[in-house]
């Protein structure tokens, strides 16, 4: 089974549905992960194991209430065993890439947004599915 566990969740305040597009937000993201390398030059995440899912928060206070302010928490669970050179190459790419999708959001709307990197081994982790056997296929 796949031990890298690359999944992406993304919190989001829902008065930003109108301002940005989230599915592209994930998508650029998914892409992001797709392409990032370890210290060897191989995939850190297999294609098929990539997911990245957003999901509003039904309810929320932001700041002081001051205004209508909006809020993106994104972490990524990683199983342990990745250098520090790879967690920040990672990060860094993943927080440049959310940077470039939300510059236009950050420039006409008051804005928090967190990018976190977690890592820890499960005490227990069952998969079921097909998804890898798709992308492992398409390689021959």
């Amino acid at each position: 089974g796949d031990p890298l566990m690359p999944h992406l969740v993304i919190l989001y305040t829902p008065n930003l549905e109108t301002r940005t597009d989230l599915t592209a937000l994930a998508r650029a993201l998914a892409d992001t992960m797709i392409a990032q390398r370890d210290d060897a030059g191989a995939p850190v995440f297999p294609v098929g194991g990539t997911r990245v899912l957003a999901y509003p928060a039904a309810h929320f206070a932001v700041a002081d209430g001051s205004g209508d302010h909006g809020f993106i928490y994104m972490t990524l669970r990683m199983a342990r065993g990745r250098s520090a050179a790879v967690h920040k190459r990672v990060g860094d790419a993943l927080a440049a890439t959310t940077q470039a999708h939300c510059a236009p959001l950050l420039a006409a709307y008051h804005v928090g947004i967190t990018v976190q990197i977690d890592e820890g081994a499960e005490v227990f982790n069952a998969r079921i599915g097909n998804l890898h056997a798709l992308f492992d296929a398409k390689k021959d």
